[in-house]
């Protein structure tokens, strides 16, 4: 059955290996996949415990219907503490592991202690092995998978692995999977790395039964009609994320030469069009129809020749708007040697604009950068940077710490000109003319992010209408909303409903995309309760999904305040107050975030979640959810 599938303790000092069944009981409080990992991470971790020591537990999850009928599910969850914020850390990826793993017998891997060398997990129809990974330690992270093929003899099998950076214990090095998937945020492959683990290879070829099976064909046939009838879809399927920069860039929404202008002029070449050129077609995650990434080989410059995969909307702006640089080849180039180091995409873009502005600055100087011209628009300072990061050479070494550490190093208020939250940097968008998206980078669970709360449908001046079939479901809200994404008021309701949106799609292993994120018309928790139902026998109605999400989340807030957060930390650099946007169209230019309603605006989050002024959860949400004899140690 899709519900019964084991998890894994695995400890790599001892080599010692247990497998278990998970309970119903805590199916239906945590369903699965991100979900159920912050309840083993709250579990299974102790207060104050070293992001990079033994005794940080990683996990590595699939969601219940990855692997499924399901449209899009092949999602996988990978947890721990964070060595970049010290606080939550989560991230999520597609692809085909997740999928290889429920068939291969598992649903959560809980990885703790430290191998004495290089090691990978080889998990197969039941079965796990540790395995000597001293060979593969140092190699890339494409080379590393083709190497696992060979060695073990099948081309079919999929791997999670760390790069180099991780290795070397980047604070924000990723996980890995195929040449296009990351789990980039919050640096878990630095955590991987800190425990000598190298890979995660899966081969699987154990049913998965679909507990409603003709129910569950037509259905998801209905959604994959649905999703691919949109605009959305359509435009998704031409250019992937890509298309997103048009838009931002030439309203005046974009962070350029770090967070000194908000548009980029003539910037045509980052544009998506520009695919057209070396594009050899797209590609998809499982039993996903839109292939929103594109097949790529670079054509002109010192990368000419390599094959990659993507760009994403976040690489425009990484290695791009964010250095003001227009040259599409410093796109496709960092998105390859990004994605090879094992590197996360934005905090390594984000990191190399700000040093661009130190240096512009006089904070660094030539001595600082051992001679290497930190310009803003210099496309090779952008590409030699990535190296030194990946390397931990020079400069790249200090910029490797992510933000906090590295302005501590560097001094001279070098943090004021970091655009980060909870110690993780933003993505390439400015946020200074849209409050909504602001007050979800300033809370959500993991640091400045925007796939944990982003409601980008506030974007779009949707009638008051269709916000309160949105936003007014599956639990009641009869407070303000706003078709004005300038406006202040009901927008804490919006970013509190995507935190739940969110958190369901990835407890079920679904992808973003396919849900409401870009588009209005997509999946929400009414398709979410007849997915889960259709696929897996597990009757939950759109508001216990609800319940679910919002169990999870407090949980995260509870690992969070354990590990020291205060309000303090739900809050923008000031920058976001104090500087204006200069540029842009009228929606946009003029634009800052005003205190005092930002700090209502926190103080109805916190009201809508049950937590207290200091954003604590009271104690009538916990014991309503369920959580006040956490942690519990059920699993």
């Amino acid at each position: 059955m899709a519900l019964h599938r084991k998890i894994a303790y695995i400890n790599l000092t001892t080599g010692e290996v247990e497998t278990k069944p998970i309970p119903m009981e805590i199916r239906r409080k945590y369903i699965g996949g991100r979900g159920l990992d912050m309840y083993l991470l709250y579990n299974h971790t102790d207060a104050g415990v070293d992001p990079l020591g033994p005794d940080n537990a990683a996990m590595i999850s699939a969601g219940v219907l990855t692997g499924t009928l399901a449209s899009a599910s092949s999602r996988t969850h990978v947890a721990a503490k964070s060595p970049l914020t010290g606080y939550l850390g989560s991230t999520n990826m597609g692809g085909f592991f997740g999928p290889e793993l429920r068939w291969a017998g598992f649903d959560h891997l809980v990885v703790r202690g430290k191998a004495k060398t290089p090691v990978y997990l080889w998990i197969h129809n039941g079965e796990i092995e540790i395995r000597d990974a001293s060979h593969l330690w140092g190699e890339g992270a494409f080379e590393t998978q083709d190497l696992i093929r060979k060695e073990l003899e099948d081309e079919e099998i999929q791997s999670l692995v760390i790069g180099p950076a991780g290795e070397k214990r980047v604070r924000f090095a990723n996980v890995r999977t195929s040449h296009k998937d990351a789990g980039g945020r919050t640096g878990m492959g630095a955590v991987l790395g800190s425990k000598n683990l190298k890979a995660v290879a899966v081969r699987g070829t154990m049913d998965i039964t679909i507990r409603h099976p003709e129910e569950a064909l037509k259905y998801n046939k209905e959604i994959i009609d649905k999703i691919t009838s949109t605009k959305f879809g359509q435009i998704m399927q031409r250019w992937g994320t890509m298309f997103i920069y048009g838009v931002t860039n030439s309203t005046g929404l974009v962070r350029v030469k770090n967070f000194q202008q908000n548009q980029l002029p003539d910037s045509e070449n980052l544009e998506c069009e520009n695919l057209d050129d070396v594009t050899i077609g797209t590609a998809g995650c499982f039993g996903c129809q839109l292939h929103c990434r594109h097949r790529y080989v670079i054509k002109e410059g010192p990368y000419a020749g390599t094959y990659a995969e993507g760009p994403e909307y976040t690489t425009q702006g990484a290695f791009g708007a964010e250095q003001g640089c227009t040259d599409f080849n410093t796109v496709l180039a960092g998105n390859h040697l990004v994605n090879d180091y094992g590197l996360d995409t934005l905090e390594t873009g984000s990191m190399i604009a700000w040093a661009m502005e130190l240096y512009e600055k006089g904070i660094l100087t030539d001595e600082d950068t051992d001679g290497l011209q930190l310009n803003f628009g210099n496309d090779e300072a952008v590409l030699e940077m990535i190296h030194r990061i990946g390397k931990r050479q020079g400069l790249g070494d200090i910029l490797a710490e992510g933000p906090l550490r590295a302005s501590e190093r560097i001094g001279r208020d070098s943090l004021k000109y970091n655009i980060q939250v909870k110690g993780m940097s933003n993505l390439h968008s400015d946020e200074r003319p849209t409050p909504s998206l602001a007050l979800g980078i300033a809370t959500s669970s993991r640091g400045s992010d925007h796939l944990r709360s982003r409601p980008a449908i506030d974007l779009y001046h949707l009638p008051e209408e269709a916000l309160r079939k949105i936003f007014g479901h599956p639990t009641p809200y009869d407070g303000p909303l706003s078709s004005d994404f300038s406006d202040y008021e009901g927008k804490p309701r919006m970013v509190q409903w995507q935190e739940m949106c969110y958190e369901a799609v990835d407890c079920l292993g679904v992808c973003k995309f396919h849900s409401v994120f870009l588009s209005p018309n997509l999946l929400s928790f009414d398709e979410f309760s007849k997915l889960l139902y259709h696929n897996t026998g597990l009757e939950l109605s759109p508001a216990d999904i609800w319940e679910v999400a919002d169990r999870a989340y407090n949980i995260e807030r509870l690992f969070n305040i354990r590990e020291g957060l205060t309000r303090q930390d739900d809050w923008l650099p000031d920058r976001y107050f104090d500087e204006p946007t200069p540029i842009g169209l009228d929606v946009a230019r003029g634009k800052s975030i005003d205190r005092d309603k930002f700090t209502k605006m926190i103080d109805e989050y916190y009201q809508l979640h049950g937590w207290d002024e200091k954003g604590v959860p009271k104690p009538e949400t916990l014991k309503k959810l369920g959580l006040d004899k956490e942690p519990s140690h059920m699993l």
